[in-house]
């Protein structure tokens, strides 16, 4: 076995043997898979919101039970021209990604150590299980109580939401990196650093990428809640306030914002994602 095989992982099938490469070698036909159309995906929620805006047009929904998706978008252009959107979507964006920030940080950091040592995964891992299973909702009171009720809890919360899919992620891949790896890294002498570099954080990139995707939903989910406690500004104080005037068009408005951040985030995820593990398709042909 070559050095590159064995780096690789890569073992010749019989297959492979009866047929090297460059010989013709009769398949079975294998059915195509079947894929929808482009833009296809967008086919139900825009069926929904048809739906939704002719259930409206025609008196089916009550503008006090839901407003019209027309009323929602012409009321977020209001909204968004006199500078009112702009600056609670910026209050709410601050709080999200520095929560965001901060997580994945912590996560990422303690998903090496436990990964890499025993000794940290003896400490870290049980920790991140409980908080795993304990919801956000149900450390507001400690937080308040920690931290206040201002912006560091709020912050504090978002973090701790992100960090378990970040951790878990992460360590999952970490744990997973094929041993013959790490065996061709402890022959050839790789330092402990340049193993990390050239081996550890090669290999847990899919596994961050995955946490950080469901990461970024999680950030937002989180928000939508913690917004609902003693905010002057945020898209999560607009709806409240709209709700106590009973106005759907503002609360469809926000629940809009939220979505489309969601998407957009998990969107730029994906995109950097490609970028970063360009190497497995150059592998994979």
């Amino acid at each position: 076995m070559s050095l590159i095989t064995y780096a690789t992982g890569f073992q010749p099938s019989a297959e492979t043997e009866r047929h090297p490469v460059g010989t013709q070698a009769a398949r079975p036909p294998q059915l195509a898979p079947s894929r929808l159309p482009r833009g296809g995906i967008l086919f139900g929620p825009v069926a929904l919101v048809a739906i939704w805006e002719l259930a409206s047009r025609i008196g089916w929904l009550s503008p006090k039970f839901l407003a019209a998706p027309s009323t929602a978008v012409l009321t977020g252009i209001e909204l968004l021209s006199n500078g009112t959107l702009a600056d609670h979507f910026l209050a709410s964006a601050q709080r999200a990604y520095l929560g965001l920030g901060i997580g994945v940080a912590l996560g990422l950091g303690m998903a090496l150590a436990a990964g890499l040592s025993r000794i940290g995964e003896a400490s870290l891992d049980g920790l991140v299980q409980i908080k795993r299973a304990v919801p956000t909702l149900a450390l507001i009171p400690l937080a308040i109580l920690w931290l206040g009720i201002g912006e560091a809890m709020k912050v504090a919360l978002i973090a701790s939401s992100v960090l378990v899919p970040i951790y878990i992620n992460t360590h999952a891949a970490l744990t997973g990196i094929d041993i013959r790896h790490v065996e061709l890294a402890r022959s050839v002498g790789l330092s402990r650093g340049a193993f990390l570099r050239e081996v550890a954080l090669p290999g847990a990139l899919p596994g961050f990428f995955t946490g950080l995707r469901l990461a970024v939903t999680t950030c937002w989910t989180a928000l939508v809640v913690l917004e609902q406690i003693n905010t002057t500004e945020g898209i999560g104080y607009l709806m409240n306030r709209a709700r106590d005037y009973g106005q759907t068009d503002v609360i469809v408005v926000g629940l809009a914002i939220y979505a489309i951040l969601g998407l957009g985030s998990d969107f730029a995820v994906r995109f950097w994602e490609r970028r970063a593990l360009s190497y497995r398709k150059a592998l994979a042909s």
